[in-house]
């Protein structure tokens, strides 16, 4: 039977979550407020002993369960932050949890699994990605009698996750708006639910990761629908389908639903880091990435505004990529392509063109005889009009430049790659890969490719993340293509063509293509 909204109030001041969470802090993030005219707040829920909000849900469904539940023992599936609750919260009930994780999980988090659930957890490394693994935890639950700990379509969960936003009318009652971020939509259906019947007026915006915008696309369709794929950066709420019960409160309780990219996230982090000195994973961030995006895009002034940094659980490794975009997406960097005549002097005179401005990266290639291709970028003070102004500049002086700041190929492979040309191949096709990451993953990928058609392009980078992405060119003859293509469907691989992408065509391709 489907909880009340009044029934999840009084679950939700009656959870027994302190048993083992946190009341955390509401920081005001003094850098950020007084660059956006508005104070912003930030619920720390980096916090808690595992790092994450997952705590209060998973131990508030374990203090749901029997006696009998709790003897049987409990299985999750999780790659992340559910996995770290739930073991935390068995070793606390001293009961065996089994933890079901991918075999792609970076080894950072399944010994973090490990540590906060010492001899009460289990870890079972199943399957290449989410769905293989929940597929092996059901089937677990099944066969021994486990409780199937879900993290996030679960009642019990949801009141859980509900009390952050008790803490959060405690604090701040006056509170005028609150960004929460969206992965299965737990989060945002307790605190939403709770809040709404004691402040109405309170308006509530969820935001998601442009590449996983379950909730969105659950909205325009009136119900769950999967999405046919995700993005990989923001994992913690890389999330196909939005759960049936947080949905159905989000449908009712939350005001509007926002996306930000991966820029916008990259950028989001670096605001938290300066203003608290944390880092933030990324679906940590995305509270505050919708803020910036949101203020950006609307007059408002002296509100009080709150988000919630609902995760601290980042791959080390990850912060090199962080680094790379967070300019990007504060629009502090603009970076473009420019073709410039081959001869002498003519490198001098387009840095002279920049005037004073900071170059953050040039990568400079011989194209002909006749003219070379460059890649820049700078360091915008103004935003993106600076770099408009710019691009006036070199147009009316004869450049010929192309913005690709918002093409994802040229800032994942391209800038690194750029003063690649064949000399002379016109069956040339661009690709881009994902597969899971785990040891000897890529030789496999390399080896799966065969030897069938011969590769004349190859990037390939590892961000720490569960999925390798390459970037790949093959010489495919005139009237290969449809043997080529069923070879690509029988991979199973998941991949985009890429050869008409601008940024491939004006560094990579050959030039009698153009």
């Amino acid at each position: 039977m489907t909880l009340s909204a009044n029934e999840y109030l009084k679950r939700i001041l009656l959870s027994p979550v302190y048993d083992v969470a946190l009341r955390t802090d509401l920081t005001r993030l003094t850098s950020l407020s007084a660059a956006l005219g508005n104070d912003i707040y930030l619920k720390r829920e980096d916090q808690q002993p595992v790092k994450s909000f997952k705590l209060r849900g998973a131990y508030n469904k374990l203090s749901s369960l029997t006696q009998a539940q709790l003897q049987a023992g409990v299985v999750a599936a999780s790659a992340g932050n559910h996995a770290q609750g739930v073991a935390y919260s068995a070793r606390v009930k001293k009961i065996q949890a089994t933890i079901v994780m991918p075999e792609t999980t970076p080894d950072i988090k399944v010994e973090a699994v490990r540590r906060f659930g010492g001899e009460y957890a289990h870890v079972l490394l199943y399957g290449t990605s989410f769905d293989q693994a929940k597929d092996e935890a059901l089937r677990l639950a099944e066969v021994n009698g486990y409780t199937m700990v879900a993290p996030f379509d679960d009642e019990d969960v949801i009141v859980g996750q509900g009390t952050i936003g008790r803490e959060l009318l405690e604090q701040l009652p006056d509170l005028d708006i609150l960004f929460i971020a969206v992965g299965g939509g737990g989060l945002a259906a307790g605190i939403s639910v709770y809040l709404k019947q004691l402040r109405p007026e309170l308006k509530i915006i969820a935001v998601e990761s442009d590449e996983s915008a379950c909730l969105q696309a659950a909205l325009l369709a009136g119900e769950p629908v999967p999405l046919s794929s995700v993005g990989i950066f923001a994992d913690g709420v890389a999330v196909k389908t939005i759960g049936v019960e947080p949905f159905r409160l989000c449908q009712q309780y939350v005001d509007e639903v926002i996306t930000v990219t991966t820029d916008e996230i990259c950028a989001a982090i670096k605001d938290i880091f300066d203003d608290t000195r944390v880092i933030a994973e990324p679906a940590g961030a995305l509270s505050v990435a919708g803020i910036r995006k949101y203020l950006n895009e609307h007059t408002l002034e002296g509100k009080k505004i709150g988000g919630i940094l609902c995760g601290a659980n980042i791959n080390f490794h990850t912060l090199r990529y962080v680094s790379e975009r967070c300019e990007l997406g504060e629009q502090k960097e603009a970076v473009f392509a420019v073709k410039i005549p081959e001869h002498t002097g003519a490198f001098k005179q387009f840095c002279e063109m920049l005037g004073g401005r900071t170059i953050t990266e040039f990568n400079y290639r011989y194209a002909s005889d006749g003219e070379a291709h460059i890649f820049v970028g700078i360091k915008l003070r103004f935003g993106k009009e600076e770099y408009r102004q710019l691009e006036r500049e070199l147009t009316t002086s004869g450049y010929q430049c192309f913005d690709l700041s918002e093409n994802e190929m040229a800032k994942l492979h391209v800038r690194y790659m750029v003063g690649g040309r064949p000399p002379s191949l016109l069956n040339e096709h661009i690709f881009s890969f994902e597969f899971p990451e785990y040891p000897g993953a890529l030789m496999k990928f390399l080896d799966t490719l065969g030897e069938n058609w011969n590769i004349t392009l190859f990037h390939y980078r590892n961000h720490g993340a569960a999925e390798g992405l390459v970037l790949a060119g093959f010489d495919i003859p005139e009237g290969g293509r449809a043997e080529f293509d069923k070879h690509l469907a029988e991979l199973g691989y998941l991949y985009t063509e890429q050869t008409a992408n601008p940024a491939y065509q004006f560094f990579l391709s050959d030039l009698t293509s153009h």
